[in-house]
């Protein structure tokens, strides 16, 4: 799924989102949007999936709670302390959906 930020975050470039999430442990991709005005490296959006997720067995319920994760963090993408609480959320979390061993 892509998320396009222009309307509620137009100064929030994909690649600024993309480094906040992925400090926070909710890994996305920076991803240009249709008729994108930024270039590849820096973009509008982010790329979302879910098989990281449903693979470890979080089924829709836990959508929304990602959801307001993610929100939280590009509310304040550069503040280090909102981060590192969403991060914290996010394992613990998480820690009830552990990876399966190969």
């Amino acid at each position: 799924m892509l998320v396009d930020f222009r309307s509620k975050y137009p100064e929030l470039t994909g690649k600024v989102a993309e480094n906040a999430l992925v400090a926070a442990d909710i890994t996305v991709n920076k991803n240009m949007v249709p008729f994108d005005t930024r270039s590849a490296f820096q973009t509008s959006g982010i790329r979302l999936g879910t098989p990281a997720m449903t693979t470890r067995g979080a089924k829709e319920d836990m959508m929304v709670l990602i959801a307001e994760l993610i929100e939280t963090v590009l509310n304040d993408p550069e503040n280090p302390e909102v981060i590192a609480s969403v991060r914290k959320r996010v394992n613990d979390v998480m820690a009830d959906y552990p990876m399966f061993a190969w």
